[in-house]
């Protein structure tokens, strides 16, 4: 049987809480990975992914309905103006959230394991939308984390050594 501590990668990457939304994209820009354990005294306190930083930038459809009418407006024709550029508002939302922390973005909930933990325990949590589990000791300070890549990297060479 595998156990977490089979499967777990050391050292791990992580970032701080207060770091800001453009170090940890800067970050991301060269790692093989696409998330971090955001962690505090050596615990974890939430995860970053890509997909948190994404969500921060996409463009929304920007639409202004402006009221159209003659006074005392009794009658009106609502007209619906659509003044989203999808250029500018990229330029917006990078502008206003670059230097936000990274504590307001994470996800704050995370689900971690403990290296005693079988394998059973992590493909239950990787086989939803989780694709990392930080690895916590008792004392919950970050030891490790384990991905769905180690964990089919695993499996392949335990099937291969029979």
């Amino acid at each position: 049987m595998l156990y977490v501590r089979d499967l777990l990668t050391e050292p791990v990457e992580t970032v701080a809480p207060d770091e800001q939304v453009s170090e940890v994209l800067s970050k991301l820009a060269r790692a093989d990975f696409n998330g971090f354990p955001v962690v505090e005294d050596d615990r974890v306190v939430g995860v970053v992914t890509q997909g948190d930083l994404v969500r921060l930038f996409q463009t929304e459809e920007r639409v202004l309905w402006i009221p159209i009418g003659l006074p005392p407006f009794t009658e009106t024709l609502t007209y619906a103006v659509n003044v989203s550029w999808d250029d500018l508002d990229l330029g917006i939302d990078l502008a206003r959230n670059v230097n936000r922390p990274v504590s307001e973005v994470m996800t704050a909930d995370v689900v971690t394991v403990a290296p005693d933990d079988d394998l059973d325990r992590v493909l239950e949590l990787l086989s939803g939308t989780i694709n990392r589990l930080p690895v916590v000791d008792e004392d919950e300070r970050l030891v490790g984390i384990v991905t769905r890549e180690d964990v089919i990297r695993a499996l392949r060479d335990e099937r291969a050594a029979e």
